[in-house]
């Protein structure tokens, strides 16, 4: 009953109403919340791709760090120090781009354990550890960041990174603490080395699908029973080419909720082309899956 409530609550607010006003994600239990729900676009109003999952009022996991993502971070009232790990889908810019702006600007926070970064190795594209090293490495883009990556780091804690692999059909399953376990699969994006995460904690579970053409057929089974599971709405319907070969549609989005049996279904990453079309999109997946649908914005909180 919770969830419907805060359900039917938002769906009658504006999203810009949304947006302005202190998001609030409940003192108890598991929620999600959309740090970003745009895509790669500079005038979509919204940050790049990025979720935060909540346990019992703590930010517990990051999961990809699109641009714009650390302000909304400021805004949803989350603790750096508070994070298990921060895991990407995928290290292109507009999922990752704002990672070394995390880092940056935790040396301000309270942080003492060391932080695990998650992501994506293996293909022919570069894998996590030579992202970080190209990204904060001593010779990187950003060499005054590198010190994260030793025990004597000037933001009082050390980046542990952990790359997972994104090729094949096995599933990934090497993290976990008491509060939350995490498990990841390689999903097809074109020629982009990606995964999809499941997250359990307290007894409900969340999918973090990303982009993904489902040409491998994977999530379907990856998804099974989850809560929510959050997919790209980058495609309209009748995409077609390469298109259709990095993103599922709409109507294949409905038919791989249905098939997990997922209780909610959450539509991030929303691209200009997909907007204003929501009624269409709808259709196309209503037309598999009967489940809650929600079509994403920045800092909008889910209860599972």
């Amino acid at each position: 009953m919770r969830h419907w409530t805060i359900l039917a609550a938002l769906l009658l607010c504006a999203p810009s109403a949304i947006a302005s006003e202190a998001p609030y994600c409940g003192d108890e239990g598991v929620w999600i919340q959309i740090l970003g729900a745009g895509g790669p676009e500079l005038h979509d109003g919204d940050a790049g791709p990025s979720y935060l999952l909540w346990i019992d009022n703590q930010a517990r996991l990051l999961i990809d760090a699109g641009p714009g993502a650390s302000v909304r971070f400021d805004e949803a009232g989350a603790a750096f120090e508070d994070l298990d790990a921060v895991v990407f889908s995928q290290l292109s810019a507009n999922h990752a781009a704002d990672f070394p702006a995390f880092l940056d600007g935790s040396r301000f926070h309270s942080r003492t354990r060391s932080l695990p970064m998650l992501g994506p190795e293996g293909g022919s594209s570069i894998g996590l550890s030579t992202f970080v090293e190209r990204l904060i490495g001593p010779d990187g883009a950003y060499p005054e960041l590198a010190d994260f990556l030793t025990v004597k780091s000037r933001g009082g804690y050390r980046l542990s990174v952990r790359g997972v692999p994104a090729t094949g059909r096995r599933r990934w399953a090497r993290f976990g603490n008491e509060d939350l376990q995490l498990a990841a699969i390689p999903v097809h994006h074109g020629d982009v080395p990606a995964l999809a995460w499941r997250v359990e904690a307290q007894g409900f579970s969340a999918v973090f699908a990303g982009d993904f053409s489902n040409r491998k057929n994977v999530i379907a089974e990856f998804a099974a029973d989850a809560d929510a599971l959050v997919v790209s709405h980058a495609e309209p319907e009748h995409a077609r080419g390469e298109a259709r070969d990095r993103h599922v549609t709409p109507g294949q989005i409905g038919r791989i909720a249905e098939q997990a049996a997922a209780r909610m279904l959450i539509l991030g990453h929303r691209m200009n082309r997909t907007r204003g079309r929501e009624s269409q999109s709808r259709e196309a997946i209503e037309a598999n899956y009967s489940g809650a649908l929600i079509f994403a914005d920045d800092l909008e909180c889910w209860g599972l």
